[in-house]
């Protein structure tokens, strides 16, 4: 194993595409990582719900977040807007949705939600 390892999003190991989101995965050494891309109008509970099959996200996620606004409801009532530069922790049982015109783009450390998130039975 190598003591150093890159990798691009723009050539990732898998590609997720759900109405309005793109998640790029790349699989390096012990290592998962994502890049999840929501276009203007996307909303979790209305473009992959239908994929997770669940009444709320279900995955942990841990990331920062590079361009637009992310708002967050989870299910024990908080609620936050992520915007470009914060890193988030988002624990399971969620909605979100883009708040605006710009597309929102955030990279994801948490390997359990890279391998899962978006990804259909």
């Amino acid at each position: 194993m190598a003591g150093i390892e890159s990798r691009t999003f723009d050539s990732p190991d898998e590609r997720r595409t759900p109405d309005k989101t793109e998640v790029a995965v790349v699989r390096m050494s012990g290592a998962t990582a994502a890049r999840m891309t929501f276009e203007p109008g996307w909303k979790w509970s209305e473009c992959v719900k239908p994929v997770a099959g669940t009444d709320s996200c279900q995955v942990r996620h841990v990331g920062i977040a590079q361009t637009g606004r992310l708002h967050v409801e989870h299910e024990d009532g908080t609620t936050v807007d992520v915007s470009p530069g914060e890193a988030y922790v988002i624990e399971p049982g969620h909605d979100a949705w883009v708040v605006g015109d710009e597309k929102f783009v955030g990279y994801e450390f948490e390997s359990r939600a890279a391998e899962a998130y978006a990804k259909g039975d």
